[in-house]
């Protein structure tokens, strides 16, 4: 079996950017654990906002969970993602990969990284993380429009595939009038060896757990960033009417957004004055195996958003 050498290049791994940066640690895992030998380079941007960068070396591999990590210095910007040095090691190192898998259009560091390894004849995949949805193209219209024109319209077009999380998502992107090699591979899920016992994660949200170790009345479950994106003005009402009928729920919040503390605040005045104020937990950023334990006993997690689904976890 041949063991490909193969980059992941994405713009940042910070927990603060939610579940796409941290896809590619997951995934990097899982090609590792499959005896590829992986490295992912980023920088160490930690935020939009006002939070400090990663404390982490620079220019220096980490090794974790089988794989590298290369972190470099954002800079000058600090909302688009721009490294220098990482472009310069990228220049430097890609005749040593058979393989770079880029995350995110439109963001400088994604962009050129594509063009220096187009240069240097290795092939690139590149995952769009909802950039190509026509939706998000909206937004800055124009500014995307040249960009795209300009440079990712190339990219796209010698890119060896577009990877996609869905076929919905596939056939909602735009491509810009090419044809595309697209790759449907649906993110898998890394399910924590250990975790806690459904009491100890339900002890600081202050609610009951019957002898079947589920809660009641049973839980809602929102289990995101809250974000303007995620539909929290979809689900609120709609869970405001169920509550208005007697259904009888609680619905735990579990998220937050440094990247847009306006909007999340908004989100909780909004709780605090609805009918649901009664019924309702917030718990901020929950990570990891509590993660797990919640959407394990949960009766339903949900999330009002386009290409998402309801599902339910009560079995």
């Amino acid at each position: 079996m041949t063991h490909l050498r193969i980059l992941q290049i994405v713009p940042s791994i910070s927990l603060v950017y939610g579940g796409p940066s941290q896809m590619v640690l997951g995934l990097s895992a899982a090609l590792a654990a499959e005896g590829m030998d992986v490295t992912i380079l980023t920088t160490d941007t930690n935020g939009d906002v006002d939070q400090p960068p990663l404390q982490v070396p620079l220019d220096r591999p980490i090794v974790q969970n089988g794989y590298q990590v290369r972190y470099f210095r954002n800079a000058p910007f600090r909302r688009y993602k721009f490294s220098l040095g990482l472009l310069r090691w990228l220049s430097s190192h890609a005749h040593e990969f058979d393989l770079a898998h880029i995350h995110a259009l439109f963001s400088p560091v994604s962009t050129l990284a594509a063009i220096v390894a187009r240069i240097h004849n290795l092939p690139y995949v590149l995952r769009p993380l909802g950039t190509l949805d026509p939706a998000d193209l909206k937004k800055k219209r124009w500014l995307k429009q040249l960009y795209a024109h300009a440079i990712e319209k190339h990219n796209l077009r010698k890119a060896a595939a577009l990877h996609f999380t869905s076929p919905q998502e596939a056939a909602m992107a735009e491509r810009f009038g090419i044809t595309t090699q697209d790759w449907i591979i649906p993110l898998g899920v890394s399910l924590p060896a250990a975790v806690a016992s459904p009491e100890v994660v339900l002890a600081p949200w202050q609610l009951p757990v019957s002898s079947r170790s589920l809660p009641e009345p049973p839980l809602v479950l929102f289990l995101s960033r809250i974000d303007r994106k995620k539909g929290l003005d979809l689900l609120i009402p709609a869970l405001e009417t169920l509550l208005a009928e007697g259904l009888s729920f609680h619905f735990v919040l579990a998220g937050a957004n440094p990247q847009d503390r306006q909007y999340e605040h908004y989100i909780r005045d909004r709780l605090h004055t609805s009918p649901l104020a009664g019924c309702s937990t917030l718990t901020g950023f929950v990570a990891g195996g509590d993660q797990a334990i919640a959407s394990t006993i949960c009766r339903c997690v949900c999330l009002a958003v386009l290409l998402r689904k309801l599902w339910d976890c009560s079995g």
